[in-house]
């Protein structure tokens, strides 16, 4: 049976999902999206971001090339090389480019590729480049046609070719640019074109983190916040972050809010249980809409296969959404699994929420 929010209005269905709270995150927002909201914004916001490579937590592979690459371009006086980091969002792409700025001692630019709809855009923003400033585009894999072919003499020769008129009296003239490192940031490396992607001298993936790495974010960001923790209560908010440190210290604030109303002083494992049980996270780092698709299809599909199209419509959300914010967690961990013919939740979805594995259920229906 389908799955309603209780916030509309709906007929009650006979049988109810087990152990599911029908509610959604009570301020509204998602509490384990990795990205960035507007709530997040605060005035200790920049004190949490690392300033120094050595202060970075995880990316240990990262970390020594980028290592090398500061002390190669240092030493021979020049720009470092054009950096393209792709992988899940959260996971510090922002944080290295300014890390890396503070390191050669040069301003960082931050934009995003939406921006850049036009010419002048990217163009005002060379020209007003010194020598070895860094420029950071995120979603650098959304830069449109024409623009993405202006960075092409500009990250090659540090040059911009720009034509000036129409017609018979249009003239190409080439302004020459200081120096710069370009830093791409991108979820989707594979939907960058070829050339784009050559002209980079650099290119990493940016990994999952580990749990040990995870507690340390979280005790640091608490440090920085002045709120006190134990190890088991960091240990405790660190396993239901979805290996993201964006969502880990968005879940620190919750659990500090919870904290503070109700009068304690230190942040345990039980208030921090306690509070993220509040907000719907569990054990696993599954939230509402999390379980509310495994649900679904589970009691409405006796667990797959099943189409995109038909999971959407049964819980009310978004394909897309579905697609691109929840399904690839899911995936990663185990939890649901494509084929051929629609997706299937796993044994380990269904031991987690409480049901027999829909795997025994094929079997038994097999041997009868």
């Amino acid at each position: 049976m389908a799955i309603k929010r209780s916030s509309e209005p709906q007929e009650i269905p006979a049988q109810q999902p087990r152990q599911l709270k029908a509610k959604p995150n009570p301020d509204g927002t998602n509490l384990m999206s990795p990205q960035a909201n507007p709530q997040e914004i605060e005035p200790n916001e920049e004190k949490i971001r690392p300033q120094k490579l050595a202060e970075y937590i995880g990316q240990k592979d990262l970390k020594g090339i980028l290592n090398i690459a500061i002390a190669a371009a240092q030493g021979r006086q020049d720009p470092l090389d054009h950096l393209l980091l792709y992988g899940p969002p959260g996971l510090g792409k922002t944080t290295i480019s300014l890390i890396l700025a503070a390191e050669m001692g040069v301003d960082c630019k931050i934009t995003s590729a939406p921006a850049l709809e036009r010419p002048r855009d990217i163009t005002g923003l060379l020209v007003g480049l010194k020598p070895g400033d860094i420029i950071f585009i995120d979603e650098i894999h959304r830069l449109n046609r024409m623009t993405e072919e202006l960075l092409y003499p500009a990250m090659e020769d540090f040059r911009l070719d720009v034509t000036i008129g129409k017609g018979q009296t249009a003239k190409t003239r080439s302004i020459p640019l200081p120096p710069f490192t370009l830093v791409g940031a991108t979820t989707k490396a594979g939907s960058l074109s070829s050339p784009l992607r050559d002209r980079f001298g650099i290119i990493q993936r940016l990994r999952f983190y580990e749990l040990d790495e995870l507690t340390l974010i979280v005790k640091r960001t608490a440090e920085i916040i002045n709120i006190t923790i134990t190890e088991a209560g960091a240990i405790e908010i660190a396993r239901r972050s979805r290996g993201t440190p964006r969502i880990a210290n968005r879940l620190l604030r919750r659990v500090r809010d919870y904290v503070q109303v109700h009068q304690a002083e230190t942040i345990t494992a039980e208030l921090a249980a306690t509070a993220m049980n509040l907000f719907d996270v569990d054990t696993h780092g599954l939230d509402w809409t999390d379980r509310l698709v495994l649900n679904t299809i589970i009691e409405q599909f006796n667990g797959g296969p099943v189409g995109l199209e038909a999971i959407a419509a049964a819980t009310g959300e978004d394909r897309k959404t579905i697609e691109e914010v929840y399904e690839p967690y899911l995936l990663q961990n185990g939890y649901l699994s494509r084929t051929h013919r629609g997706r299937m939740v796993t044994a380990k979805a269904s031991q987690h929420l409480g049901y027999e594995s829909s795997a025994s259920k094929h079997q038994q229906t097999e041997l009868f």
